[in-house]
């Protein structure tokens, strides 16, 4: 017994004693959980998120690491945390048996001349055993146009040198007009809402639209809605006009409050996108919205006009499909005169119609795409002219003329898992909204496609 026990203390005092031990050879194990960093796009004046790798000892010994050093030095963009330690170079690092450690990187871009997008290298260099391992670090820098906190007055004109980051917020003043060129950029941060007392005119074209987004560009995050809180058109606001522009990735795409001053709407929009929006792609409350020819897709609700207002929808395509981010839960498009404040229900006169027009969304969880509501006494009109629409159940307080009910558009291209979502009509089937609209003052389709004398309805022509 004496000497069985004797044995089995001398063994574990053995594989104790080889755990704690440094392993010295040049064969040791060293692995990394990234060979490479990269980072999309990083504006100037502005941080990453911050990214990670492993430094994994798969040995049953004890790993020293001589050195872990960031090359660039104090003069790279990059910034690394070793192991709990801020620092541009670390020596003898201890990794324990068949443990890890951390190596987090952040970059920086620093101000420069150029106005195209650059390339930021560097490499983090571990030493071990007379051995050297690398990971490469790769950033896209971007020069910008950096905007925080301010209030725009007079008559303001933007280009497409650089794009424009928007931190804290913008105003456009009562009065001022916001001029906004072909091909511009603006980028928001998630505090930033984009408010509009005054006028906003953006001119995009199909081959260089208008974009409005989240300012977070990694692929983390680039797809992400709510990444900014929207476009609100205010109660003096008025003659907003948007022909070829993108708004995607907010909580709150285009959010339009108050009957417009002018003979004009509120706000016209014309070839426009409004994509993955958290809560409502197009909000209007008691106000004026034409639009012609837009893609309102993949929001948690779509459209929702209240408390009445004067809109006019011609060949737009509505249409939702839950994802990675979003359920679709709400019908596309939502109508009401009325809006509940408090214990009060408040009504005002409503004229909506929507011509060629497609309303629809994906799987069981939503019966009827269309949902109206009327209260009260007020006028109330809302006529859908040559619409195809998925509904369960008979749309009430509406008019529909020769209308599709409940038919697949066969949109071409739907993948979800993938975030493919291509709203043209497919090539290898007749769709039911081909040739199946009516004409109408507005030619061309979202792609500057010349409508026939047979449109389609959407905002494809095929």
């Amino acid at each position: 017994m004496k000497l069985l026990f004797f044995i089995f203390f001398t063994t574990l005092l053995f594989f104790s004693c080889r755990k704690d031990s440094f392993i010295t050879s040049p064969d040791a194990a060293l692995y990394t959980t990234s060979d490479t960093l990269f980072f999309d796009t990083v504006f100037t004046s502005t941080g990453s998120i911050t990214k990670s790798f492993k430094i994994l000892n798969n040995n049953n010994q004890k790993l020293r690491l001589s050195q872990v050093k960031l090359s660039g030095g104090t003069n790279s963009p990059f910034k690394i945390n070793i192991d709990g330690t801020a620092s541009t170079d670390v020596n003898n690092i201890e990794i324990n048996a068949n443990d890890s450690i951390y190596v987090f990187v952040q970059v920086n871009v620093n101000p420069s001349g150029a106005t195209l997008p650059f390339i930021l290298t560097d490499s983090i260099q571990i030493d071990y055993n007379g051995n050297t391992k690398w990971v490469q670090l790769q950033a896209y820098g971007q020069n910008a146009t950096f905007l925080k906190n301010i209030k725009l007055s007079g008559n303001v004109s933007w280009n497409n040198t650089l794009p424009y980051v928007i931190l804290g917020g913008i105003q456009v003043d009562t009065n001022a007009i916001l001029n906004i060129a072909a091909g511009t950029k603006i980028y928001l941060h998630a505090d930033a809402p984009f408010l509009v007392d005054g006028t906003m005119i953006a001119n995009g074209t199909k081959q260089n639209p208008v974009i409005f987004s989240g300012d977070r560009l990694d692929n983390d995050y680039k797809d992400l809605p709510a990444s900014w809180p929207g476009i609100y058109f205010r109660t003096t606001s008025e003659n907003n006009s948007f022909t070829h522009t993108i708004i995607k990735n907010a909580y709150q795409g285009i959010i339009a409050q108050d009957l417009s001053v002018t003979a004009n709407p509120k706000l016209n929009l014309s070839r426009c996108i409004v994509d993955n929006i958290y809560d409502a792609g197009i909000l209007g409350i008691n106000t004026n919205i034409y639009a012609d020819n837009c893609l309102v897709s993949n929001c948690g609700s779509n459209i929702e006009l209240s408390l009445g207002g004067d809109y006019r929808f011609i060949n737009c395509t509505v249409a939702s499909y839950g994802n990675n981010y979003l359920s679709h839960k709400n019908p596309v498009l939502q109508i009401s005169n009325s809006i509940m404040q408090g214990s009060t229900n408040y009504t005002a006169p409503l004229s909506a119609l929507f011509t060629n027009c497609i309303f629809w969304g994906d799987g069981g969880n939503v019966d009827d795409e269309i949902s109206t509501n009327q209260k009260g006494a007020d006028p109330y009109s809302v006529t859908f002219d040559h619409v195809l629409y998925k509904a369960k159940n008979d749309v009430a307080n509406a008019i529909f003329i020769t209308s599709i009910q409940n038919e697949p558009p066969l949109f071409d291209s739907i993948d979800v898992a993938k975030n493919i979502f291509d709203f043209h009509f497919t090539k290898n089937a007749l769709a039911p909204s081909v040739n199946a609209g009516v004409i109408t003052s507005f030619p061309y389709d979202l792609d500057d496609k010349l409508r026939d004398a047979m449109p389609d309805i959407g905002c494809y022509e095929r």
